[in-house]
């Protein structure tokens, strides 16, 4: 019954957490901009698949080796921002290289689902602050006097499946949208901006602390 009367507060929390702004945002929104919503499905599924493997290494404890090791943490940070920043760069290339103003440039017709779903999924595992806070944050709906890995494993299939709903509801909305957005110059300050926001995050990831 513990773990039942803590779910609304949980559910609350998840929907606050999702609709704080960041790097899974930014790739959706861009994806979904550019490609309509069917192609931002598998950015959505490959970002909840890191949010649900980061769920699991909290439940097992590797998530709190992450957040006392300094050295892991490290890695996990410049790994982040690396990734990051080269998909910022990768956008103002795309920008930079949709200059002619062409419809049917590569910008719109690369990119695989699974090369998306990938992308997702590397974000997800890369970012040190998803360690941080699923270390932080599920102890406090988890019994401590159960089998932990179930009970996270059962939460962080629950806070997926919203997020996922609310993420692809998200895609819907601008994806309804996609075809302002690939207008040749919307769709140039678009990647403009889409890049210099993942930079700025690779950069703040860089630069924060515990």
């Amino acid at each position: 019954m513990e773990v039942l009367e803590t779910i609304p507060a949980f559910l609350v929390a998840v929907v606050l957490i999702s609709a704080s702004p960041g790097p899974a945002m930014a790739l959706i929104f861009r994806r979904a901009a550019l490609r309509g919503t069917r192609a931002a499905v598998p950015t959505v599924l490959g970002l909840e698949a890191g949010i649900y493997l980061w769920a699991l290494a909290a439940g097992a404890g590797l998530a709190a080796l992450v957040a006392a090791s300094e050295a892991a943490y490290l890695v996990l940070r410049v790994v982040g921002a690396v990734v990051l920043i080269a998909l910022g760069l990768r956008a103002w290339l795309a920008a930079w290289r949709d200059r002619g103003g062409d419809e049917q440039t590569p910008a719109l017709r690369g990119g695989s689902r699974r090369g998306a779903f990938a992308e997702g999924l590397l974000v997800q595992l890369a970012n040190p602050k998803a360690a941080i806070f699923m270390f932080a944050f599920y102890p406090q709906f988890v019994p401590h006097d159960g089998p932990v890995l179930l009970y996270t494993a059962m939460l962080a299939l629950l806070q997926v499946s919203v997020e996922t709903g609310l993420y692809l509801c998200l895609a819907t909305a601008i994806g309804r949208a996609s075809g302002w957005f690939r207008r040749p110059r919307i769709r140039r300050r678009l990647e403009a901006v889409s890049g210099t926001v993942l930079v700025a995050l690779g950069a703040r990831v860089a630069a924060s602390s515990r």
